[in-house]
């Protein structure tokens, strides 16, 4: 009768479908993790893995059986977690994925700490390969942005602005039209952020597609090249800081309308701590403040 332990060994060959590497995570023989798959295929009667020589692939029928073993054993974890906090333990960790906001996130961190200093966090960046899957108590995120199971709140409504340097030909005037800047090199996060989905999608809306030429993985890059004149970009006016310096001129955008939502998601299903709801509550507050 399969176990804990053996829906266990399978979520982790499972996720890296390699029985070498499983084998070495859960510090057993590939002998041993092996006659436990081939234990609980029988036990269902099913195989849950294609064999091809050495390599194996979750099929269709391993890829149901895992979603039931997430959903499992994190009902299990979610149990413990709620009866340690009845029990006035709490675990004091809060898991967060940001997609959004990431340069307002070490203030809120530290003022909520100075506040609960027991309090700690893990951050989970944003994957476009493994959002779906990733377990976390808050997520804060863009409004065109949903997970399935998920409840949100709006946080913050903020303009998106361009920045343009201070020597550029439009960087007299207060506002343009996003159609003015068809012809210029735009400096933008990768593909994948949900800010450059946001942007692209404006620029589609203005009538062309943005000329690329140079790409980033943080907002600071962005900034510091358009500060260097190398490019033009879109800033969010509240979450990347408000002012880029005399070197750098922001702009509002006359047509589209350029703006975005951020929010505030968590599972419907799954229990929050109490250390968790209290960061809910305080970053709430946080971007209340900044309106």
């Amino acid at each position: 009768m399969m176990d804990l332990h053996s829906l266990r060994y399978f979520q982790t060959v499972a996720r890296l479908e390699n029985m070498t590497k499983a084998a070495e995570e859960l510090r057993m023989s590939q002998p041993a993790l092996s006659k436990l798959i081939g234990k609980l295929e029988r036990e269902l009667r099913v195989q849950l893995f294609d064999r091809t020589g050495k390599y194996i692939r979750l099929n269709e029928f391993g890829k149901r059986f895992l979603a039931k073993v997430d959903l499992a054993l994190q009902t299990l974890e979610d149990g413990k977690t709620e009866l340690m906090d009845l029990a006035e333990q709490p675990i004091g960790t809060v898991v967060i994925l940001i997609h959004v906001g990431s340069y307002l996130l070490p203030d809120m961190i530290t003022v909520f700490r100075q506040r609960h200093p027991e309090a700690e966090f893990k951050l989970l960046q944003h994957d476009p390969d493994r959002t779906a899957s990733q377990a976390f108590d808050l997520c804060i995120s863009s409004s065109t942005f949903k997970i399935l199971g998920t409840e949100s709140i709006p946080l913050l409504t903020e303009e998106m602005m361009l920045a343009v340097p201070s020597g550029h030909r439009l960087a007299g005037r207060r506002s343009v039209r996003l159609s003015e800047l068809s012809e210029d090199g735009f400096i933008s996060l990768k593909p994948g952020k949900q800010l450059r989905e946001t942007t692209d999608a404006l620029c589609r809306a203005a009538g062309f597609e943005p000329r690329i030429i140079y790409e980033c993985d943080e907002p600071s890059m962005v900034r510091s090249l358009v500060r260097a004149g190398l490019g033009v970009s879109f800033i969010p006016s509240i979450t990347w800081g408000g002012s880029q310096g005399s070197s750098v001129v922001l702009l509002s955008i006359e047509e589209p309308l350029s703006k975005r939502t951020i929010e505030l998601s968590w599972y419907e299903n799954r229990y929050m701590t109490k250390v968790a709801r209290e960061f809910k509550a305080f970053v709430q507050d946080y971007y209340r403040k900044l309106q």
